[in-house]
């Protein structure tokens, strides 16, 4: 029987949470949003993170984007431990390393689709961003839409500009929150056929929260959270 070393497997997890806990303060008291979560992501994996409202799906993805830092746990995310970084570091991680989709787009409304795209370029420092935006959008379909602002656009070619914003920077890890909730059935299906194929074809490794159970199921894994807590794997 073939078996992989410990040396290899810790070079192909990408995402690894120990005992993750959040606790936040609320008019009510302290609420336990994460309850103990543990959970290993590989390389190039696709997981579907799937659960009822409230279960913490996008508290996780918010801790795994250095957004969040838990009460308690580790978190480690391309060889970066997150609990122990300065939220400058935390900022230039994010902007090298992480690709984020949200439903709600977040597009900048004074910015052009090409200014949107090359904003996370433009923070590095890249001499070349508005090239790389530009060859972004002719990727997911915009190239006729360099110009036009985020009011002049479709929800779906909205959506397709989030999306090349995430992948513009090569991102090893994308995260991505429901990201059809706000487009209908035929642009939400086009929209993740994109997704699924450029994060196929530039190896990333893909975390997609949805309460759609037939897009769960593209995933390679499906992990399932309630109250707080991973509740399982595989299986709707």
């Amino acid at each position: 029987m073939n078996s992989i070393s410990p040396a290899k497997a810790a070079a192909e997890t990408l995402i690894r949470l120990d005992g993750v806990h959040l606790k936040l303060a609320s008019a009510a008291g302290i609420v336990n949003v994460l309850r103990g979560v543990d959970l290993s992501i590989g390389q190039g994996e696709t997981i579907g993170l799937v659960g009822p409202s409230g279960a913490g799906k996008s508290t996780v993805m918010m801790v795994m984007a250095g957004l969040e830092r838990p009460s308690e746990g580790g978190v480690r995310v391309a060889g970066h431990d997150l609990v122990t970084m300065s939220e400058d570091a935390l900022a230039l991680f994010r902007r090298e390393r992480v690709g984020i989709v949200f439903q709600a787009f977040r597009l900048v409304p004074t910015m052009t689709a090409l200014e949107n795209v090359a904003v996370p370029l433009e923070f590095a420092g890249r001499a070349d961003a508005f090239e790389r935006a530009e060859a972004a959008l002719d990727q997911v379909g915009l190239a006729h839409r360099l110009t036009h602002y985020p009011a002049q656009l479709s929800g779906g070619e909205q959506q397709r500009v989030a999306l090349a914003r995430a992948f513009v920077i090569e991102p090893a890890l994308l995260l991505a929150d429901e990201p059809t909730g706000n487009l209908d059935g035929d642009t939400g299906q086009r929209i993740i056929d994109l997704m699924f194929g450029l994060a196929r074809t530039r190896g990333a490794t893909l975390v997609l929260i949805t309460h759609d159970a037939t897009l769960a199921k593209r995933c390679g894994r499906i992990v399932r959270m309630a109250d707080g807590r991973i509740a399982g794997e595989g299986g709707l």
